[in-house]
């Protein structure tokens, strides 16, 4: 940015120096003065609006649950070359990876699968992740699978392991943040994946 606006403004030296040394007259310098002025402000006004904003979509009131909550977990038993074929056919796909270990007898694991369905939030999902529901039932299954990622393979659902386009897990401090998705709101949900989105 610094190079590009000392590109910029450099000529506007170069024609004030010789503006300036060709107009004696006082009025004249003082007009050509806040010509220079305004022309250096909008060039800075059109580099500040150039600069990506990092906002949040936010939510509405039509946003909301829908009934019956979602059982998106199958039973199934994975293995480590399993998730790691997803992680790297995902990120093959342009998309980041996300693990979620859950089970449907708890009711976090569905809040939490409930609001990623919200079309607001799946639309701005399916854009960027691809999501793999990882069954632990009564932490019988799978459970052995996290420690693949760092993870300790302790109780509390559902953990999240959210990974970028070089294989790495990105929030290996808070996987369990959603232990308590039914005491969130589901914008501070949908901003945990705004967050994640390395994209």
């Amino acid at each position: 940015m610094c190079n590009k606006l000392t590109h910029i403004f450099y000529p506007v030296k170069i024609v004030k120096k010789i503006y300036v040394e060709n107009y004696k007259n006082k009025n004249d310098k003082v007009i050509l003065m806040i010509k220079v002025a305004a022309y250096s402000f909008y060039i800075i006004l059109f580099f500040a609006l150039s600069l990506p904003v990092n906002t949040k979509i936010m939510l509405d009131e039509n946003d909301i649950l829908t009934m019956p909550l979602p059982k998106p977990y199958d039973g199934k038993e994975y293995t480590v070359n399993d998730l790691n074929y997803f992680i790297s056919s995902t990120i093959y796909n342009d998309k980041q990876p996300i693990i979620i270990f859950g089970a449907n007898w708890c009711p976090d694991c569905r809040i939490f699968s409930a609001t990623m369905n919200i079309p607001k939030i799946k639309s701005y999902i399916d854009k960027n992740f691809d999501i793999l529901y990882v069954d632990v039932k009564r932490y019988e299954i799978n459970m052995s699978l996290m420690e693949e990622y760092g993870i300790e393979p302790a109780e509390g659902i559902p953990r999240l392991l959210v990974f970028d386009s070089n294989k790495k897990l990105i929030n290996s401090s808070n996987t369990t943040e959603w232990r308590t998705a039914r005491d969130r709101t589901s914008q501070e949900i949908f901003n945990f994946f705004q967050e994640m989105n390395t994209n």
